[in-house]
């Protein structure tokens, strides 16, 4: 799936199965929400937190996809064709970064 495809299917199932988008505001919220459940996950997979009793079978792609599903919800409010905001961001950073990274004696 294309990230422009990703970006009507959700529409599609927002405008169908989910009645009709929450507010930008909500979205944020929502957002906010999301990638503190993979913090929260991260840290105690991969960080020094140990998992609660039952936690342990948390999906960290099902996690992720939460947080794409509500970006691409706000992306589409807003009229922000990701796969051109992406494509520039890239563009964007390779100028800025080609030569910063390879300086960097931390990243050696």
């Amino acid at each position: 799936m294309t990230i422009q495809e990703a970006q009507k299917q959700i529409d599609q199932w927002i405008n169908t199965t989910g009645v009709r988008y929450f507010s930008e505001l909500t979205n944020m919220a929502i957002l906010t929400e999301e990638v503190g459940e993979v913090a929260r996950l991260m840290s105690r997979k991969y960080g020094d937190q140990s998992f609660k009793k039952g936690e342990e079978k948390i999906d960290l792609g099902d996690e992720l996809a939460d947080v794409l599903f509500v970006l691409i919800c706000i992306a589409n409010q807003t009229g922000v064709d990701l796969t051109t905001a992406l494509e520039n961001n890239i563009l964007k950073k390779t100028k800025r970064d080609s030569d910063r990274h390879h300086s960097n004696e931390k990243l050696l």
